[in-house]
């Protein structure tokens, strides 16, 4: 098994009264006895099949818009593992989850490890509250959930996100690791810092 594995899973996401169809990336960090789940999104089974006998040691939510949680408590259930994810975001857990909390927190800083990969925390608030992506320097990955993207930052026209605040978190967070870097996001196609770097003043200019 390598380090890093990926799914696509697909569902719906739901916010402010309107519902889109979505493609999700979850991601699988660890090795053949344990591992981390980044984002457990639509499709328990599949997630499931994808770790098959390993230990899940957490189920870990990048924030906790509905397609990044909803197979969260099913999985965490399923393996005995804990849901992790920063209580800034408590009010968009609740809108999916009002009955079952999180078991723990995310905070800046914060190490997790399975399978002898680390990942360290990185709270980034914008997109929602208290985004956290997971910075593993040994292989030089982050897991961005939905704060940058192949080609900028993630959304911030709903509610609980604010473009100002996403622009700093990747300008004062993101942009500062290795340019090297690769950036495995929460949708679509992975890219590196070093490529992103370049677009900050564009994406300014833009707002959004």
């Amino acid at each position: 098994m390598g380090a890093v594995e990926h799914l696509v899973t697909s569902g719906t996401f739901s916010l402010d009264g309107g519902t889109w169809d979505v493609d999700n990336n979850v991601w699988l960090v660890g090795d053949s006895s344990e591992v981390l789940i980044i984002d457990a999104a639509h499709d328990a089974e599949a997630i499931a099949a994808a770790v098959g006998d390993r230990r899940v040691v957490a189920v870990v939510c990048t924030h906790a818009h509905d397609d990044h949680v909803n197979q969260a408590p099913a999985l965490a259930d399923r393996f005995s593992a804990p849901i992790l994810l920063n209580p800034a975001e408590a009010p968009l857990w609740e809108m999916t989850w009002p009955d079952r909390k999180p078991d723990g927190e995310l905070v800046d800083g914060q190490m997790i490890s399975a399978g002898g990969v680390e990942l360290r925390c990185l709270v980034t608030p914008g997109h929602s509250p208290g985004s956290t992506c997971l910075y593993s320097p040994e292989l030089s990955v982050v897991f961005s959930g939905d704060t940058l993207f192949n080609g900028g930052p993630g959304a911030t026209g709903r509610s609980y996100s604010s473009f100002d605040t996403i622009i700093e978190s990747i300008r004062t967070t993101l942009l500062t690791l290795p340019g090297d870097t690769e950036v495995r996001t929460g949708h679509g196609d992975s890219t590196r810092i070093g490529a992103e770097s370049p677009h900050l003043e564009e994406w300014i200019s833009r707002g959004s």
